[in-house]
């Protein structure tokens, strides 16, 4: 079933000492009578390759003189009927009923047509044409160009003729040529030049187009993607994004959309069942090892959690197993993260304190001139600025500040102005005093700052209250979420690599305590939170991550998924808010940016508190992964959901858009 010198890498294989008259016979035996053997439908129909199912629905036609597939859509209903038919019908035939729904009617599903279009093969395609052309009598290319438009169209059009090269054998002038034409299309023209994009990524190999996104990466400093964000709009922009990613690596493309059909509440059920169906033959293997990696838990378990009945059943043979090998490596290494606050070449301290000064004198402020300085300077210059304007006009520039700025934009501008330790124990104080804590500021800090900002923190709260930060921290919380703040305070982690023998042991000891967590008793409860404690608290980064892959492998659940399911309330979050950072700390950030705007309203303390905190740290890491995670951008949703010079200023600190 594989091409000749490729090893299959399908879930379902052909069935030793196939018979297709006998199964014919079985399956009409479970549909005989009153209501059907559904499980012994499923069992048959998801055991057998596509070829055999093919041959099956002839013999049932021989033996009966009756439509298999009209049968089983009689018998059968709802997403279950769905799945079974879908795999009765040849992959070309499959694919060709998918684009007829998906144009047929008042309104076009883009996204299947992107799915199917943008990951098929040429043969594959010339292959889906014939069939759509066989079984509606119609011309595919017609109908589609009938039901879109625009770039949009002519990508598709050009995908349709499966024309796409196929050598191997790649010139290096080409894909420097290529890279140039991309960027000259798009970054360095005014307006976009599709024409360009549509030729080069919707006809150069799979090979060559790898070797041109390397070669654009080079010369523009961002990948394609980025570019394709930045410069295309709307179902053109998703296309050529599928497009990339599929060309990339087409089994992390299906991995990342069978996970969203099952992210959050509802289930895309079309789009589960139309992969799991198209891919059982050709790269299931491939796309469970990517799933795994990629969301650290396996397909298998995530099926099981989202679906139900004979449906769950027949999707989890699909997809053929679970996961239990050693998928190699950490789940998360740590990236290269990035501020968008650098230090300003050239910088003249005096002179930003007479334009600061300026700016504050006489009526009226130019808030504007003070927002163009302060954001634009690093922390570090931030502060021999202040010594330059105490020093020239005898004056706290703070206090300056704050009499001549207010509201939003105030508590940034003077946040901006304290070093990092500062602002941190500034932020804490205030969590802690007066009537109430806000538990879930003392989390974010605590959960996500290192050893050195943790010292750097317990020194400027000691300084600037008189006070241990430690003892506030005990006096104004209580039992496991004092316990996990106040380790969290000592900034005794670990530095150093992974230990795998440790990392197994650990992992064994969240795992057992989980099991005792299904009593639900008290003494158990302690037990779990104890144990995580000691574990999450003090292990290094990349340990805690070999941990979690560990724990992935005993229990087919990833640490969060225990976390939310076991612990509640602040105890929960903090362990969740550890994780998370342990994970991929751009992505808890963007996650928490996106919720300080969306709906009604806008948290400005959160969204002041980590533009402010992240800017020279890992903002650009967080814009990433915020456009990755939301589809928008995060300049885009600070234009959109704030307003005037605190507007102004934060996305002077966001520093550009994506």
């Amino acid at each position: 079933m594989a091409p000749k010198g490729k090893v299959y890498r399908g879930s379902v294989k052909d069935f030793p000492g196939f018979d297709a008259s006998q199964d014919a016979e079985a399956l009409y035996n479970a549909m005989k009578g009153f209501g059907s053997d559904k499980d012994a439908i499923l069992d048959l129909i998801t055991s057998r390759s596509n070829k055999q199912r093919v041959e099956i629905c002839q013999a049932y036609k021989s033996l009966y003189g009756k439509d298999l597939i009209a049968d089983l859509k009689y018998e059968l209903t709802g997403k279950f009927e769905r799945l079974i038919v879908s795999l009765m019908r040849p992959p070309a035939y499959s694919d060709a009923k998918e684009i007829k729904d998906a144009i047929a009617g008042i309104g076009t599903d883009e996204k299947c047509l992107i799915e199917i279009l943008a990951s098929r093969t040429n043969q594959e395609i010339h292959n889906l044409v014939a069939a759509y052309k066989d079984a509606y009598e119609r011309d595919l290319e017609t109908d589609i160009i009938g039901d879109t438009s625009g770039h949009f169209k002519k990508m598709l059009i050009v995908l349709l003729q499966g024309t796409r090269e196929e050598d191997d054998v790649v010139s290096e002038d080409l894909v420097e040529q290529d890279a140039k034409d991309l960027l000259e299309a798009g970054e360095l023209k005014w307006g976009t030049d599709e024409a360009q994009f549509i030729y080069i990524l919707g006809r150069r190999s799979k090979q060559h187009l790898r070797l041109v996104f390397d070669e654009y990466l080079k010369i523009s400093g961002k990948p394609i993607e980025r570019s394709i964000r930045g410069e295309l709009s709307g179902d053109f922009e998703k296309l050529m994004l599928a497009v990339v990613k599929c060309i990339r690596s087409t089994a992390e493309y299906f991995a990342e959309r069978l996970y969203k059909a099952m992210k959050g509440l509802g289930t895309r059920d079309n789009t589960l069942i139309r992969i799991m169906v198209s891919r059982s033959e050709i790269d299931m293997l491939d796309i469970r090892e990517v799933f795994r990696t990629k969301y650290e838990k396996s397909l298998y378990n995530t099926i099981k959690e989202d679906t139900s009945g004979e449906y769950k059943k027949a999707l989890l043979k699909l997809c053929g197993g679970d996961d239990e090998g050693d998928s190699g490596g950490d789940i998360l290494t740590e990236p290269q993260l990035r501020g968008t606050v650098q230090p300003t070449g050239g910088f003249n301290n005096d002179g930003d304190a007479q334009v600061l000064r300026k700016a504050m004198k006489g009526l009226g402020t130019d808030e504007g001139a003070i927002i163009e300085v302060v954001t634009q300077r690093s922390n570090a210059q931030r502060q021999q600025i202040l010594k330059a304007y105490k020093a020239h006009y005898g004056r706290d520039l703070m206090a300056d500040l704050k009499s001549e700025l207010s509201g939003s934009l105030a508590k940034l501008i003077l946040g901006l102005m304290l070093t990092p330790a500062q602002y941190d124990a500034k932020q804490l104080r205030k969590a802690v005093e007066g009537a109430g804590t806000d538990e879930s500021i003392l989390i974010e800090i605590m959960a996500t700052r290192n050893n050195q900002e943790i010292a750097a923190i317990n020194e400027a709260y000691q300084e600037a209250y008189h006070t241990r930060l430690e003892d506030d921290l005990s006096s104004d919380t209580s039992g496991h979420l004092k316990r996990i703040l106040v380790s969290l305070a000592l900034g005794n982690r670990d530095e150093g690599p992974e230990n795998l023998t440790q990392a197994h042991e650990d992992a064994k000891v969240v795992a057992e305590t989980l099991k005792l967590a299904d009593v639900s008793s008290n003494d158990s409860s302690d037990s779990l939170e104890t144990r995580f404690l000691s574990i999450l608290c003090t292990r290094s980064y990349p340990h805690l991550r070999r941990v979690f892959q560990e724990f992935i492998k005993m229990t087919n659940h990833d640490v969060e998924h225990a976390i939310r399911k076991r612990m509640s309330g602040d105890v929960r979050d903090a362990f969740l808010a550890i994780v998370r950072s342990v994970k991929n700390k751009p992505a808890f950030f963007a996650d928490k940016l996106y919720k300080s705007m969306k709906g009604a309203g806008t948290d400005e303390r959160t969204l002041t508190r980590i533009m402010i905190s992240r800017s020279e740290i890992d903002l650009l890491n967080i814009r990433g992964e915020f456009i990755d995670l939301f589809d928008k951008s995060l300049h885009y949703m600070i234009e959109k959901d704030t307003s005037g010079d605190y507007r102004k200023a934060l996305l002077a600190l966001c520093g550009g858009e994506d």
